[in-house]
């Protein structure tokens, strides 16, 4: 169905059957009701804290679970708070705390180089956001740190993350 057939649909609807439509859809649909619950009481705190503790939790574990490091499990706050239209700045922070939290499980285990890989496309990604909302001068510290720990640590793509940070420095934002 297109916009237009649904735009015309709706139109020929009464105002009593759209409601009942509107509420069918709140009740059926889990991101439609968390839509509404966040559009009518927008607990950004609620949600920051929700998603670092998923984070973590992929990290470190409670009890003898093994750490699962995957970096969807961000991926995927980052994408439904992006739909929820969440402030940019939370949404930055959150991109940081998983690069973050990721590197201080590094600094202790042995990891893949794919683990390596996914962490460079985060950072990526990051610099990419954080420019495009004019927000790099805010985490600017926060971003230098992980390149610093990438060296540090001595990830195999150390050079490419403080690239990455180099050329976004030296550019004004």
């Amino acid at each position: 169905m297109s916009k237009r057939d649904l735009k015309k649909y709706l139109t020929g609807l009464k105002k009593k059957q759209l409601e009942q439509q509107i509420i069918d859809i709140y009740t059926r649909f889990k991101p439609v009701k968390e839509y509404y619950d966040f559009a009518f009481n927008p607990n950004e705190e609620k949600l920051i804290n929700e998603a670092k503790f998923k984070i973590n939790k992929e990290y470190f574990p409670e009890g003898r679970r093994k750490a699962k490091k995957r970096r969807s499990v961000a991926h995927r706050y980052v994408k439904k708070y992006k739909l929820l239209n969440v402030e940019p700045f939370i949404i930055a922070d959150i991109m940081l705390f998983n690069i973050e939290t990721a590197q201080k499980y590094s600094a202790t285990n042995n990891m893949n180089d794919t683990f390596f890989t996914s962490m460079l496309k985060s950072f990526t990604e990051l610099i990419e956001y954080v420019k495009d909302n004019g927000l790099y001068i805010d985490f600017k510290t926060r971003i230098e740190n992980i390149a610093n720990n990438a060296w540090e640590q001595n990830w195999i793509n150390k050079l490419m993350f403080e690239n990455i940070n180099s050329n976004t420095d030296n550019n004004d934002f």
